[in-house]
């Protein structure tokens, strides 16, 4: 084999492998961080809850504010998730784990453009998996040590979430650097400035 065809066969076998995993994603290195007992098995019963992804809604007002914003978010993702089916499960799982840990749901679809641009086998340069760009590390941290199961979308919604939480919560609710902890980039604008923007394209403001 020539230099040249080594050249263009290390370059096919590379762009498959894009097409496969979805591509490098734009995610930082997120860091193991030093957690008090309590905090570590209070996300280790919500990692391994195995309540389905279903929105639990109290009255009719609350499923037609529902009802309005999954339309909504339907229409903006048509055009990244194009099946119905899938972009249907895709909005309920995000719904759902994004009220559960407490966050807006168009904040995560936002983390979730700017991390992975709604890829599900997105990885990473630094090894962060799917659609939030979860560490593998966490699955030992917090979960069965499965890194497979990263690539699941719920499992990886809800390390997501749950990581999220815990950093707005360690940041006494400063957004601003909770963003930069999860992206490994403490104190440095790029990454929370361009998932505050984001946020704003997935922000829900229903009709008065």
């Amino acid at each position: 084999m020539t230099f040249v065809t080594l050249v263009s066969w290390v370059g096919s076998v590379l762009l498959v492998a894009g097409l496969v995993f979805g591509g490098p994603a734009h995610a930082g290195n997120q860091k193991e961080e030093a957690m008090a007992d309590g905090v570590r098995l209070a996300m280790a019963n919500a990692i391994r809850d195995s309540r389905p992804p279903k929105p639990v809604l109290r009255d009719e007002a609350a499923r037609a504010r529902y009802q309005a914003w999954f339309n909504e978010m339907s229409s903006r993702l048509a055009k990244r998730l194009p099946d119905e089916r899938s972009r249907t499960e895709f909005l309920e799982v995000a719904w759902y784990e994004s009220t559960r840990a407490g966050l807006d749901p168009g904040l995560v679809l936002g983390l979730i453009q700017v991390e992975s641009a709604y890829r599900k086998y997105a990885i990473s340069i630094a090894g962060a998996r799917g659609y939030m760009q979860v560490m593998p590390f966490w699955t030992k941290v917090i979960g069965d040590s499965d890194r497979r199961k990263l690539f699941h979308m719920q499992t990886n919604l809800r390390y997501g979430c749950s990581i999220l939480r815990m950093y707005i919560d360690m940041e006494k609710g400063n957004l601003y650097l909770a963003l930069g902890r999860y992206n490994g980039s403490r104190g440095k604008p790029q990454y929370p400035n361009a998932v505050l923007s984001a946020w704003k394209k997935w922000e829900f403001k229903p009709a008065v």
